[in-house]
């Protein structure tokens, strides 16, 4: 068995087992316009190597059905039909669950029929393209799957077992490390050595990039210190927050991160839902914060005297340090305590919302073609966010990697880290 070939089938693995204990029900919801249900996950992420590794690169290659090739078209205009709106994917009760994995099965057997063979230097990329598409998706795929099941009255538990209360000792006190910034250089380095390296576009070229002096938290902020905020009246006080924020926040009723509740019964007032279930939040106190938009972010730094870091000083502290964390292989599947050593958790627990806007490198060109689609045309309203949260694949990170949403999304595992 080739690497690659053993690459391509570790990961359709994990799908499978992601979703193995969900209904055809679970799988057809799709609880908030960012989400999409789990079915259509499944389709899509298959339709990928279909459509850019089998039809052009497998002879005599026949699709295992024709619609599917402008059903589970993402986003990539061209290549002609698709369906206009993502807010209709929950309609699709046809195909149903059994012959979208026939689809997955089907496509197996003809990658692995593909991949027995010798497999030159461009298809090869866009397997792994499509393997690092695929662990976008398993990340995607569990938070659509907590907040659809965050909305459901049952408030069902994606996990079987509860999350450990872990030690009531609070965790380090927040800290600074210092870092003199001069000319760096960030971006992916070019690599040839190795026929499995890849990283995505927008991740280069490598540039250098010239930092002022600045320090950066030892740690992710914690519930406990957000709480803070929140007791303080900060979702109340304007000058605070971003005129867009403050605009967002008034209109969507924000008072707390997503997946809090009011919680009489708790210590603390609130309690958190969470893969595992409900839990108290003084069970959770000093784990990192999780599921708040960049303008929250942005406004507890200002809060707290202090600002985002921009994505060149993640990087540059980042590169220091092993890219290792509590990632979707612990299985754990919450942010997890902090252990008081050094700049820590920049790897897994939450993407870290970054002050900086999602635009392309100096000298940035996309991938030719309809691959083009995949980064460079969101690069528009975004910011960026690093490191990964506890659903990602450890496979899938580093410290390079470059994360996008618009400043108002909070239903992924996004944290902050504080910087001044």
């Amino acid at each position: 068995m080739s690497a690659l070939d053993s690459k391509y089938k570790a990961v359709r693995s994990v799908t499978r087992s992601l979703v193995e204990g969900l209904s055809a029900e679970d799988q057809m919801v799709q609880s908030c316009p960012e989400a999409s249900p789990i079915k259509w996950h499944q389709a899509h992420t298959t339709w990928f190597f279909e459509t850019f590794v089998l039809r052009p690169f497998l002879p005599g290659y026949k699709p295992f059905d024709e619609e599917f090739h402008w059903l589970f078209n993402g986003y990539y205009n061209s290549l002609g039909r698709a369906i206009p709106d993502k807010k209709l994917r929950p309609c699709f009760c046809r195909p149903s669950l059994d012959q979208v994995l026939a689809f997955r099965a089907h496509v197996d057997q003809e990658m692995e029929r593909f991949l027995a063979g010798l497999v030159e230097e461009e298809p090869a990329r866009l397997v792994l393209l499509g393997l690092n598409h695929e662990q976008q998706h398993q990340e995607l795929a569990l938070t659509d799957i907590k907040h659809a099941f965050f909305l459901n009255p049952l408030r069902p538990s994606y996990a079987g077992s509860a999350l450990s209360a872990g030690s009531r000792v609070p965790v380090s006190k927040l800290t600074w490390h210092s870092f003199s910034g001069g000319l760096i250089e960030i971006g992916y380095p070019p690599q040839a050595a190795d026929h499995l390296d890849f990283c995505f576009d927008n991740e280069t070229p490598r540039h250098k990039v010239y930092l002022e002096p600045f320090q950066i938290a030892n740690r992710a902020v914690t519930c406990r210190e957000y709480l803070e905020f929140i007791s303080d009246d900060a979702y109340t006080c304007p000058e605070y927050w971003l005129s867009d924020g403050w605009e967002t926040v008034t209109k969507a009723g924000w008072q707390a991160p997503l997946y809090w509740e009011r919680d009489p019964n708790d210590e603390t007032g609130w309690r958190m839902f969470t893969l595992r279930g409900s839990h108290g939040l003084s069970t959770l106190l000093d784990t990192p914060l999780c599921h708040v938009s960049f303008f929250e972010a942005d406004a507890f730094a200002r809060w707290r005297g202090c600002r985002l870091p921009s994505e060149a000083e993640w990087e540059c502290v980042a590169s220091q340090v092993p890219p290792h964390g509590n990632l979707l292989d612990t299985g754990r599947l919450h942010p997890a305590r902090a252990r008081g050593a050094g700049v820590e958790q920049l790897f897994g627990d939450c993407w870290e919302w970054t002050a900086s806007a999602y635009r392309g490198y100096p000298g940035y060109k996309p991938l030719p073609g309809t691959l083009g689609e995949y980064n460079g045309k969101f690069m528009c309203g975004h910011m960026v966010l690093r490191g990964g949260s506890c659903v990602t694949a450890a496979s899938h990170v580093r410290a390079t990697y470059r994360n996008f949403f618009q400043p108002g999304t909070r239903w992924q595992f996004t944290g902050i880290r504080l910087a001044t």
